[in-house]
């Protein structure tokens, strides 16, 4: 008997509630994880960094200009003006070629974007540099001593290495000099057993 009286007390209350245009108090939601969006005027065309370039010998490295558009460029024109002392290598080319030394690269682009023409460049230093000539594996001494940086003795005609300290290593008159224990085994030799 008592649930009725309190049925209706909260329905009489409800009632009233919704006639008189109040509304009832309501918990606010929990906001979740607030993101924040921020808006970078991002730039149409950037200019990268040309990396060091490694040539071989006498050979010439190639560069061409390096960069990267925005969607929605058009009309791209890139050239390089190089620079080695105060001396112009290349003016306005598209590609050039450069031997190793130190040099000055002027990297312009010209393009459209929302109609507009418009430039951009940038002035970097770029080395080209020789690749290190690398060491031969052995090398065929004149005399009883092998040069420095090739201490292993290699006896060609029986195909045995000697290294220092061993009991033939200075009886030995090398034919061949190697620069360690492994380029002698990959030449096919095999180490003294003494």
């Amino acid at each position: 008997m008592r649930l009725i009286p309190r049925a209706l007390v909260a329905a009489a209350a409800g009632l009233g509630l919704a006639l008189s245009g109040v509304a009832p108090a309501v918990a606010a939601p929990v906001p979740s994880a607030v993101h924040a969006v921020t808006v970078v005027n991002a730039k149409p065309v950037t200019i990268k960094t040309i990396p060091t370039k490694t040539v071989s010998g006498a050979a010439k490295a190639t560069v061409k200009p390096a960069f990267a558009k925005a969607k929605g460029v058009s009309k791209v024109k890139a050239v390089l003006t190089v620079k080695k002392g105060t001396k112009t290598v290349a003016a306005n080319k598209t590609s050039v070629k450069l031997a190793a030394g130190t040099y000055k690269v002027t990297t312009k682009v010209t393009y459209v974007y929302k109609g507009k023409k418009a430039s951009v460049s940038k002035t970097q230093t770029l080395k080209v540099v020789k690749k290190a000539a690398k060491k031969p594996a052995s090398v065929i001494p004149s005399g009883w001593d092998c040069p420095s940086g090739y201490p292993i003795k290699g006896n060609a005609s029986s195909m045995i290495y000697h290294v220092k300290g061993g009991a033939f290593y200075e009886r030995t008159n090398p034919e061949e000099c190697f620069a360690s224990e492994r380029a002698a085994q990959a030449a096919g030799y095999r180490a003294s057993k003494r």
